[in-house]
């Protein structure tokens, strides 16, 4: 694997560059140009290839330019934010341990062990720990978002829906593609990718991405200019395919290693009673005395094996997959300087979490029809199996270690069939049973608190939880006309029950959250129109979760904590809209409205601990009643929309323009409710300006990200002062793509 790291650049470009060059284009914009009609979109949202206009499932699909361009300026898995109506993410724990939201559903949990109600799906391997979520995307083919409970083909802690993603497959024929970005802040980004056949059965696809910005924010209590923010990833993937049209086998190797800046805290950067950035906040200047700037490490490595053999009309699927990781990195919390700037900060705050010696397995086997008209079916059986260390290591406490080891199984089944022409009934049922075991190792390692008598070492018992549950789904799709149908789906899911260890750290006991479980109901249409130029999709959805899943953060005492409400509820509507205008004049628009609420009378937890936050919930004995609340990061709103216009240049290029935008409305940031930790209106854009030769295809364009240079606040620390941190500046620069064939 460390082998693969070094030579990955060097194997792809070589490759690409001693190539023939032909004439290409992008499929989807090939197709587009030729009949004047929008491209006839597959998922696999059912693990089987479908229209996305047939899949009884609210589901989008990003892929092609509008997927590259989100990632012109070095970012990472985060640009999917606001991009599709319904899906949101953030993180306060720089470019690993993304958090994920669909319909207003996640989990603001922060820590390494989280337990997230949104699965990530890469290459059909779910990565389940948050270091993993962060995969790098790189040579991506298709991204889809399906949202909503998927308990019955992907299993639990599915309550919210999938991201799933899809690299490209090696092939027969030969092509490869190099891309490079020159922007801000040394912004350095390089994108690759090489394949072709080696027998008539036997084909490989090697792909890279590295990606690299320096260091530009300035440590105003030292003076150290340019002292972090920057980081370096590489990652790769070597993939070989064997197929005889029978039996195909698909080895997929891939490595990250990233080293960087984590998230940046700015302490007091709103002011009591207000939510908008005050004169304390400068982006490119923080005030640290601890935290080492804020660095972060960690490396991950993976190999999947997917079999596919078919037999007398049907396949047998087989995916085995072993993933590890492991890395740490540290923060100054409080955000500024105990005593001193920015501000008042009552004390100083730093932690350091690691993690250690992640492993992850999994199998899954399924058989499924090929082929059978008017009735399709899959029947299958999965096996998950992980193990990790987490470490945090506080400036007063010291350090202490917890162990996570997680199983689980399941068997499942679902079937489709044609009632009549028109109508389709599909129909599931997946059995899981979960079990998790939690221990605590050392405490309290040379804690400054030990030394001095006010910690001592605990001593706690190992925990262990299990649970069985049944998810289920009946979904309908009737056929309209030949180009618009309806769609209603009744589905429940299963989030397996989830150990928090953070506060053993903190001299506070384990906590422990017993399983969420959840019904939905959605009804939607599809449509083609105007000839197939334009594609208008929209769902309406409702669901209760009982038991829901919350993590009480913060407080006087700087907790996390598992807890669990007795309902929430979420209700609203997404619309995906794309309108081929002419040959030239491309619109797509996305609208998603989440309206979500807790429900359990006596639910209380902490408020922000610094005194300096308005509270507008009821306080009783000084804790916030938050029932009635909306989810914690749930944006009310979220809309995307992008325009692609185009001029041809003579017989063999285009002059064009692309701009993409995405928005986000009201947002809380924590359980409580407060006049500082909430967000309204915040909003991010991007450009694209270039030309791109067909004879020779290659793309050479200007780009901005952010260009607005929007200053959003994306979350808080709200235990020691009124800590937020923000997005990324504006990136300004220039790309060049080339495809070889």
């Amino acid at each position: 694997m460390k082998t693969l790291k070094k030579a990955s650049i060097a194997l792809c470009v070589q490759a690409a560059l001693f190539s023939s060059m032909s004439f290409a284009q992008d499929a989807a914009e090939t197709e587009a140009a030729n009949d004047g009609k929008l491209e006839q979109i597959t998922v696999t949202a059912q693990k089987r290839t479908q229209s996305i206009q047939e899949v009884p499932i609210s589901v989008a699909a990003l892929s092609g330019e509008r997927f590259e361009a989100m990632f012109s300026g070095g970012e990472d898995i985060l640009a999917l934010s606001s991009r599709v109506p319904g899906l949101y993410a953030e993180s306060s724990n720089g470019r690993v341990a993304p958090r994920f939201y669909i319909r207003g559903l996640g989990n603001s949990d922060f820590d390494l062990a989280a337990s997230q109600p949104v699965s990530i799906v890469m290459d059909d391997v779910v990565m389940e720990n948050v270091i993993l979520k962060s995969t790098p995307l790189f040579d991506v083919e298709r991204v889809e978002v399906i949202r909503g409970p998927q308990g019955t083909l992907f299993g639990r802690n599915t309550t919210a829906g999938i991201v799933k993603f899809d690299t490209a497959k090696p092939r027969q024929d030969f092509d490869a593609f190099v891309e490079a970005q020159l922007a801000s802040f040394g912004t350095k980004n390089i994108e690759g990718a090489v394949g072709n056949g080696i027998t008539d059965d036997l084909s490989f696809r090697f792909s890279f991405m590295s990606q690299n910005r320096e260091d530009w924010v300035t440590n105003g209590y030292t003076g150290e200019k340019d002292a972090m923010g920057g980081f370096h990833e590489i990652a790769g993937r070597m993939q070989f395919l064997y197929d005889t049209g029978d039996f195909s086998a698909l080895l997929n190797l891939h490595t990250r290693e990233l080293d960087g800046t984590s998230t940046l805290f700015r302490a007091n950067a709103v002011s009591k009673g207000s939510n908008q950035l005050n004169d304390n906040y400068d982006r490119e200047t923080v005030y640290y005395n601890q935290g080492d700037n804020n660095f972060q490490k960690y490396d991950a490595d993976g190999v999947s094996l997917k079999l596919d053999i078919e037999l007398s009309g049907s396949t047998l699927t087989s995916i085995t997959a072993f993933e590890s990781a492991d890395g740490k990195g540290k923060g100054d919390i409080d955000g500024g300087v105990a005593g001193q700037l920015p501000g008042f900060v009552p004390f100083d705050a730093v932690t350091e979490d690691q993690l250690d010696d992640l492993k992850q397995f999994s199998q899954e086997i399924r058989l499924a029809s090929s082929g059978t008209e008017g009735y399709d079916w899959q029947f299958g059986a999965y096996y998950f199996d992980s193990s990790f260390g987490v470490t945090s290591i506080d400036g007063f406490f010291g350090a202490t270690t917890v162990f996570h080891e997680n199983y689980t199984w399941a068997v499942f089944g679902q079937s489709s069939y044609d009632i009549t022409d028109k109508l389709t009934a599909t129909g599931g049922i997946r059995y899981t049973y979960d079990e998790k075991d939690f221990r605590v190792g050392d405490q309290n390692v040379n804690g400054f608190a030990l030394v001095i008598g006010a910690a001592q070492v605990q001593d706690y018992e190992d925990i262990n939880v299990d649970d069985g549950q049944i998810s289920w789904e009946l979904a309908l799709n009737y056929n309209l006309t030949d180009d618009t149908s309806l769609f209603t789906r009744v589905a429940s899911g299963f989030r397996a029950q989830t150990i928090q260890g953070r506060d053993v750290a903190f001299e506070g006991a384990p906590s422990v959250a017993d399983a969420e479980t959840i019904e939905s109901f959605e009804v939607g249409f599809k449509s083609d129109l105007l000839d197939d130029t334009l594609r208008l999709n929209a769902a309406l959805f409702w669901y209760e979760i009982d038991d829901i899943q919350l993590s009480a953060i913060g407080g006087e005492s700087q907790g996390n904590r598992l807890i669990n409400a007795d309902k929430g509820t979420g209700q609203g509507v997404e619309i995906d809209l794309e309108y081929l205008v002419s040959d030239n004049l491309t619109l797509t628009a996305g609208y998603g409205y989440n309206d979500t609420e807790l429900k359990d009378e006596n639910l209380r937890v902490a408020p922000c601990g610094s005194g300096q936050c308005t509270v507008t919930d009821p306080i009783v004995n000084g804790a916030a009643l938050i029932d009635g609340n909306p989810f914690p990061q749930s944006p009310k709103e979220t809309f995307n929309f992008t325009a692609r216009f185009s001029v041809p240049m003579g017989d063999d290029g285009e002059f064009f323009m692309f701009t993409d935008w995405a928005f986000q409305g009201d947002t809380n940031l924590f359980l409580y409710e407060s006049k500082e930790f909430f967000t309204d209106d915040n909003y991010e854009g991007g450009v694209k300006i270039g030309y791109e030769n067909f004879d020779h295809d290659y793309t050479v364009a200007l780009f901005g990200r952010n260009i607005t240079d929007r200053h959003n606040i994306k979350g808080g620390i709200d235990f020691n002062n009124n800590t937020v941190f923000v997005n990324d500046p504006r990136i300004v620069g220039v790309e060049f793509k080339m495809n070889f064939y």
